[in-house]
């Protein structure tokens, strides 16, 4: 017997999972509130944060702030640290619930998990690791014979390794789900005293053979520093040649306040840096206000992670290295007689200012 097919009319909203670990709010939150309320503008309709923890409905004033309308809290004991099984539930309760026409996961390691298992618990389909969203009509163009649908989530992403861009569409099924990397969107500037309305929601949770015991959480220290939250990056590639000349970059991005160094995905590939520090479709979406990419050709999949920084400035000695397509600078030229001058110019700089 065919299942009826779901009540698209019924479903309206804009829904963004707040993910927290700790009782801390990760940044993609924010990221995706951000998105959201400009989904949610089109749509003429409201943006609202799904928050699961426990002990956690304090931290929806701040998501308030940052533009949600409402907050939907689920506080639970089994949800005070992430398993796939108890926030599934919880999140396949809410979307059954308040039957939201989108519902954004940020592509983090919990979101990874935790998006697909929901989206097909609730057998909708889901777009991955999405870098572009937006609200169109689908197909984009008309064809003849076939309904062109209005107000239909356009959900852009890289594909076939980064080889081309595929816009994908859901149009006979709610919600519309995509996972987005973080760092993509931006947040909006925090509004204090904004508050959303919040709204406690208490789905049963049922205990099954999937639930996981968590014998013990063991935390990495390290002092890795963020590169998204660099000003200014200076990105070494195969063409750097050793670990040791990403010395000469560190001296470079030491010119700059807030200057850090980061790679491709090459120089992660040769032990020259830790994958932290890598930039790219299979490392971290940055937006800093410099991005010096030295020896980086510019392969399509390293581009996806830094094309949205303001001023970028290439050096390689091929003059026909893709990069140049998307630097605001080139100079062709040996990197290691031209950081080593660009580094003695700068410090010169500083030195007089």
């Amino acid at each position: 017997m065919e299942e009826p097919k779901m009540g698209l009319e019924e479903y309206k909203g804009v829904y963004i999972y707040a993910q927290q670990v700790d009782n801390k709010l990760s940044d993609i939150a924010f990221e995706l509130v951000g998105k959201a309320k400009e989904l949610a503008a089109d749509l003429n309709t409201e943006v609202t944060a799904v928050l699961l923890g426990s002990n956690v409905k304090a931290l929806a004033t701040e998501l308030g702030e940052y533009g949600a309308d409402k907050v939907i809290v689920v506080d639970n004991p089994a949800l005070e640290t992430y398993r796939t099984e108890p926030y599934a539930q919880a999140l396949v309760s809410v979307i059954n619930e308040y039957k939201p026409e989108i519902m954004l996961v940020g592509a983090t390691a919990i979101g990874r998990d935790l998006g697909p298992t929901v989206s097909a618990r609730v057998k909708t389909g889901l777009t991955a690791d999405c870098t572009k969203l937006e609200i169109g009509d689908f197909p984009i163009n008309a064809m003849p014979g076939q309904e062109q649908k209005h107000n239909q989530l356009l959900m852009t992403r890289p594909a076939f390794g980064g080889n081309t861009i595929a816009t994908i569409a859901c149009p006979d099924n709610r919600p519309q789900m995509a996972t987005v990397r973080p760092g993509v969107m931006q947040k909006l500037p925090k509004e204090a005293g904004r508050a959303a309305e919040v709204i406690e929601f208490n789905p049963a949770l049922e205990e099954n053979n999937r639930y996981v015991e968590i014998m013990d959480i063991v935390k990495a220290v390290g002092n890795v520093e963020n590169i998204m939250d660099a000003k200014v990056l200076v990105s070494g590639g195969r063409g750097v040649g050793s670990a040791e000349n990403f010395e000469m970059l560190r001296d470079l991005a030491s010119c700059f306040k807030g200057g850090m160094v980061s790679c491709s995905r090459a120089a992660v590939e040769n032990g020259w840096l830790a994958q932290d520090y890598q930039v790219g479709q299979t490392g971290k979406t940055v937006r800093p206000q410099i991005y010096f990419a030295i020896g980086i050709s510019g392969a399509i999949q390293h581009v996806a992670g830094m094309e949205e920084s303001d001023l970028i400035i290439a050096i390689n000695k091929d003059e026909d290295a893709p990069i140049f397509d998307v630097a605001d600078y080139g100079l062709v030229g040996d990197l290691k007689k031209i950081v080593p001058q660009l580094t003695a110019a700068l410090k010169e700089a500083n030195a007089d200012a």
